[in-house]
């Protein structure tokens, strides 16, 4: 298990990220969002992997206190580009959107997939009873002073987003089912940004990580307030001993605890693995492959492509070897071009 844990969220970095080509040149923030905070997650928990392999020693503190931070933001993040997404399969359902989206359209998606974020990592500082715990293969985590304030800060905002997204992408599928006619004939139009198929896999992909972000949340929820909550006073009492940092080995956990963590922290790798899966082995993920290699070839290697560049027939290349087309003009009846010299002179000599 410790070396799965340090390997698997290395290769499923390298699968999230096979796919940032297609999705940077639609400009999707949803999507590239989605990447970023995968991306993130996999590198946090392969680099805490790696650390604290058989141990829950205090090091890499500053670390710790960035990815922490990230977690949080992270937790909230993917529920809200779900969101995002689920907002615009709906509205293409619905026949709303078809052209480029508006700036109003593009902020909120931006204030879903980062500004909330960046609310709850700040809020968290409320809720967080002490710097942050240390587990044995895992690494550091979050510290949660567990009380009201932290059901609504934490878990019922993610929540919240996370349920939007399934109503959305409900509503989308109803609708489609609907218009499905309408609709394939708007996606199959030459200024659509999406085609049939990555429509409906987006549809999918969004729905199960919707339904993914629900049941990782209450999971979540019910392993930390099993016990209960802890009483909150004031400031002063909840984050007494700010500096404490915590550290507990595997086998200070109950079985079902332990059970529970690693569950979550699988659901990242499995999470990215799933998103691979929706677009990294299609027909336009091939495409990219294909010109990533010639590109490498190329620049890297200094080999010369035999290939016709896209969009250019032989004759754009071979101009002097076209067929002549239904406007060839025989050359006996062309006009014949001034000659460079005097044909008196030349008679002459």
């Amino acid at each position: 298990m410790p070396g799965a844990l340090k390997a698997a969220p290395f290769i499923a970095l390298g699968l999230v990220l096979v796919t940032l080509p297609h999705h940077w040149r639609v400009r999707n923030i949803a999507t590239l969002s989605i990447i970023a905070w995968l991306s993130a997650y996999n590198v946090m928990y392969g680099v805490n992997a790696v650390i604290w392999d058989g141990n829950d020693g205090i090091q890499a503190s500053v670390w710790c206190d960035i990815v922490t931070k990230i977690k949080i933001g992270a937790d909230v993040g993917l529920p809200g580009c779900c969101l995002c997404m689920a907002k615009r399969l709906n509205r293409i359902a619905y026949g709303l959107e078809m052209s480029p989206r508006g700036w109003r359209h593009r902020t909120l998606d931006i204030l879903l997939c980062w500004g909330f974020p960046m609310i709850i990592m700040a809020l968290h500082y409320i809720v967080q009873g002490h710097r942050f715990d240390i587990v044995e293969d895992i690494g550091c985590i979050p510290a949660i002073y567990i009380s009201w304030p932290s059901i609504l800060i934490l878990d019922v905002s993610a929540f919240i987003l996370a349920i939007l997204a399934l109503v959305f992408c409900a509503l989308a599928l109803l609708k489609l089912y609907r218009r499905r006619v309408a609709v394939r004939v708007m996606l199959n139009k030459p200024d659509s940004s999406l085609s049939p198929s990555r429509y409906l896999r987006l549809m999918i992909m969004t729905f199960i990580l919707g339904t993914w972000n629900v049941v990782l949340i209450s999971v979540s929820a019910s392993n930390e307030y099993t016990s209960g909550l802890q009483p909150w006073t004031d400031w002063a009492f909840v984050h007494a001993d700010f500096s404490f940092i915590g550290q507990y080995r595997n086998s200070t956990f109950p079985a079902p605890a332990l059970r529970c963590l690693y569950l979550l922290w699988w659901a990242v790798p499995l999470s990215s693995l799933s998103f691979f899966a929706f677009f990294g082995i299609g027909a336009e993920a091939m495409r990219d492959y294909r010109a990533s290699a010639s590109w490498v070839g190329r620049v890297i290697f200094r080999q010369q492509s035999t290939l016709a560049p896209v969009g250019l027939d032989s004759e754009d290349l071979y101009p002097a070897f076209a067929p002549p087309t239904k406007q060839y003009i025989p050359r006996h009846i062309r006009p014949l071009p001034p000659l460079p010299y005097d044909v008196r002179a030349f008679n002459r000599v």
